[in-house]
């Protein structure tokens, strides 16, 4: 490895073991409330009374100091409550997602033609469609039993797959270009014979070790089950899956779980991971829906304030909107604004769009220039060339819908809404580092 490298390796040693063991927003949030347990978070029910009045569960009890959490599907919000906070100090908010473009199974699945079965699945998010072709795919998400309870699944070994056509027939693939019909071309096989209704089901069902005739709902999807890898001569580039974007989702739990070790915090730090990202965020665990506003509310309420108290709270809110952006491409590099050619292993990007597709003015700026000066992080701009439509984050929604202050930033990465992006191997210790900064304040 190269002696360039200036920072410890463990960050993004564990950020591969975090990025493999969450095929799925839902192994996602079960893995993120697993390390928030461990540095002693607690599990609180939104079906619980939150104020001491309203009942006298060990939940209830816990709602002053110390680390909350809420989970919802494929949506985590922790918070922690520093000694001495008051009901109207303001909140220091990390904003991510925990899902990714892929291919997700449909309700009818079981498919196939001319002794080949296949499973039907549904394009989810903006994806990349030719890198799911010819690769080794798993298979999870969870399924919903009777009882209405979830099952997490993780079929992670090389089970289903999208072959491509080969060039003796399509000759002209080279010269014009791949073409792929979304309903056509992208149904896996995984297997021979005739296709049964059931047959998908049932075998998740055995693999999950619960009946088949119990199974009364499912969320599948496909992933890639190749490891992630450093790469390049010196190692200095990573390579996996699903780093957009839980290459943030994992920088926050380390600056949460960091910043709660402080001995004096001035904001109650938060790290809310939503869900439905990639497909607009209209969802009850997406970045539009009440979620987040719901469970800072009520936090602020259970601790004994007002609606005065939570509005002043709000007034001094800063949210960090955590996502990957945009590496200058070296092969299309005509496709990035000229001025703007962020690296990887240059620090974080502060992404900014006067449209407001990201969130980002001049007065956070400040606040997250001052949280990479604390920190010692370099940082970078990143802005679209002025030709190319901008895509947007959960922050223009999360600024709109609490009225706080939101600024957009990330990591860059090349091969975004791939089935395997990159990444510099410093930037994610890089990113947690400015985020610790600026939930310590």
């Amino acid at each position: 490895m190269s002696s360039a490298h200036r920072f410890d390796r463990g960050h993004t040693d564990d950020l591969m073991t975090f990025l493999a063991a969450s095929p799925s927003p839902y192994h996602a949030v079960a893995n993120t409330a697993e390390r928030l347990e461990k540095a002693g978070f607690r599990q609180v029910a939104e079906t619980d009374a939150w104020d001491a009045s309203g009942g006298t569960s060990q939940a209830v009890k816990a709602m002053g100091d110390g680390g909350k959490y809420v989970t919802r599907g494929g949506a985590i919000i922790a918070w922690y409550v520093p000694e001495g906070a008051t009901t109207a100090t303001p909140f220091r908010i990390i904003g991510a997602h925990t899902d990714s473009p892929n291919l997700r199974v449909k309700p009818l699945p079981d498919t196939g033609s001319h002794g080949w079965r296949q499973i039907a699945v549904e394009l989810y998010g903006g994806t990349l469609l030719n890198t799911w072709l010819d690769r080794d795919l798993g298979l999870s998400g969870r399924i919903t039993l009777r009882d209405g309870s979830h099952h997490l699944v993780n079929v992670d070994r090389p089970l289903l797959r999208v072959p491509q056509l080969a060039v003796h027939l399509d000759r002209s693939v080279n010269s014009d270009g791949l073409k792929l019909d979304k309903q056509r071309h992208m149904t896996p096989i995984w297997g021979l014979g005739d296709p049964h209704e059931g047959d998908l089901i049932r075998f998740v069902a055995e693999e999950a070790g619960v009946a088949a005739e119990d199974v009364t709902g499912w969320d599948l999807m496909v992933h890639s089950v190749e490891a992630p890898a450093y790469l390049g001569r010196d190692q200095e580039l990573l390579a996996g899956p699903r780093m957009d974007n839980l290459l943030s989702v994992h920088a926050g739990i380390a600056a949460l779980t960091a910043a709660c070790s402080s001995a004096s915090l001035p904001y109650i730090p938060v790290l809310a991971a939503f869900d439905h990202e990639e497909n607009g965020s209209q969802s009850d665990t997406g970045a539009e829906g009440p979620l987040l506003g719901n469970v800072l509310e009520r936090s602020v309420f259970a601790r004994g304030g007002s609606f005065e108290d939570k509005a002043r709270a709000f007034a001094g809110t800063v949210c960090l909107s955590s996502d990957t952006g945009h590496a200058v491409h070296p092969n299309y590099s005509e496709r990035h604004d000229p001025g703007h050619h962020p690296m990887p292993n240059g620090g974080p990007i502060l992404k900014v769009n006067v449209n407001q597709r990201y969130a980002t003015d001049g007065s956070g700026r400040a606040v997250f220039a001052a949280a990479a000066e604390r920190a010692g992080v370099p940082w970078q701009h990143f802005v679209s060339n002025n030709a190319m439509p901008c895509g947007t984050t959960i922050g223009p929604i999360t600024a709109a819908r609490h009225g706080i202050t939101t600024v957009d930033i990330g990591v860059a990465i090349l091969s975004m809404h791939s089935a395997r992006e990159l990444c510099g191997a410093d930037d994610p210790h890089l990113l947690a580092s400015a985020l610790t900064a600026f939930l310590e304040g």
